[in-house]
């Protein structure tokens, strides 16, 4: 494919299809064909409601009239104890047919343009470890490395935690960490149970 400018623009209900495509298609994770009319769904309504946020921006480049890839913005504190704003770069994301064309590089112009206007003087970003190209990228615009961000779904993170949490951790009243508890207490019990061999 040939170099070709890319138009950046805000997306919309109606690209909800698009971006489903960026988002998971590409990465190799499509969806089950009966799965794609809720994500759509979900989609437009995600679209909607960060298109109402003046803190956020869901940007799309298109390179004719093909989808070439998008980017999500945020801007939100540099901490809980600053002030401070930063742009936050999320799941910037060029497909694959489209990359080593300048898409990358137009979706990060818009966000400097978008940072210069909110008058935000940090970007922040994050890449895939996995992605030596989208970390190159990155590097090459001169963003340095800051932190590495980790996760785990929510009950490997359990699993790894002390099922009471210590006093420093807990949250609410003395009642309701009680009620916590045993719930958890009882999912255990319920858990080893159905583990156990039948006789």
């Amino acid at each position: 494919m040939s170099r070709c400018p890319a138009l950046v623009r805000d997306a919309g209900p109606h690209d909800a299809d698009a971006l489903v495509d960026v988002w998971g298609v590409d990465g190799g994770k499509k969806p089950a064909p009966q799965d794609v009319p809720q994500l759509t769904q979900e989609a437009a309504a995600s679209i909607a409601r960060i298109a109402a946020d003046p803190d956020q921006r869901l940007l799309m480049a298109v390179v004719g009239d093909r989808v070439a890839g998008a980017v999500h913005l945020l801007r939100a504190p540099v901490s809980p104890v600053h002030a401070e704003a930063a742009v936050y770069v999320l799941h910037l994301h060029v497909l694959s047919g489209f990359r080593r064309h300048g898409v990358g590089r137009a979706l990060m112009e818009a966000t400097v343009s978008w940072a210069e206007e909110k008058d935000v003087a940090h970007v922040i970003t994050a890449a895939s470890v996995s992605s030596r190209d989208a970390n190159r990228f990155m590097a090459r615009l001169g963003l340095g490395q800051i932190a590495v961000l980790r996760g785990a779904s929510t009950a490997a993170l359990r699993a790894k935690l002390p099922v009471e949490p210590p006093p420093a951790a807990r949250v609410g009243t003395p009642q309701s960490q009680h009620n916590v508890g045993a719930v958890l207490a009882r999912r255990r019990l319920l858990r080893r149970a159905q583990a156990r061999p039948s006789d």
